[in-house]
């Protein structure tokens, strides 16, 4: 029978080298998890503001149309009092 002489330091150093591993990966799971939620917040934060532009350009029409009825009536009133003058005279 032979005794070989087993060294082990290759071994240890693959282990540690697997434990740094398992430590890295654990680390980009937490941060692929915060970055999901981050995205998540961030999604909704943007449909939100879809939202609101979408509310806010309706607003802007609503007041153009707003402004033009305005302006309508001004002319109207104008041609109203014009004929009242010529009938005055």
């Amino acid at each position: 029978m032979s005794t070989h002489a087993v060294d082990v330091e290759p071994i240890d150093r693959l282990a540690e080298k697997v434990r740094g591993l398992i430590s890295i990966l654990e680390r980009v799971r937490g941060e692929l998890s915060q970055t999901v939620e981050e995205n998540l917040r961030l999604s909704r934060d943007v449909e939100h503001l879809k939202a609101q532009l979408a509310k806010t350009e309706t607003t802007g029409a609503d007041l153009s149309t707003l402004m033009k009825e305005r302006e309508q009536i001004r002319t109207r009133v104008g041609e109203m009092l014009e004929q009242l003058e010529s009938i005055s005279v």
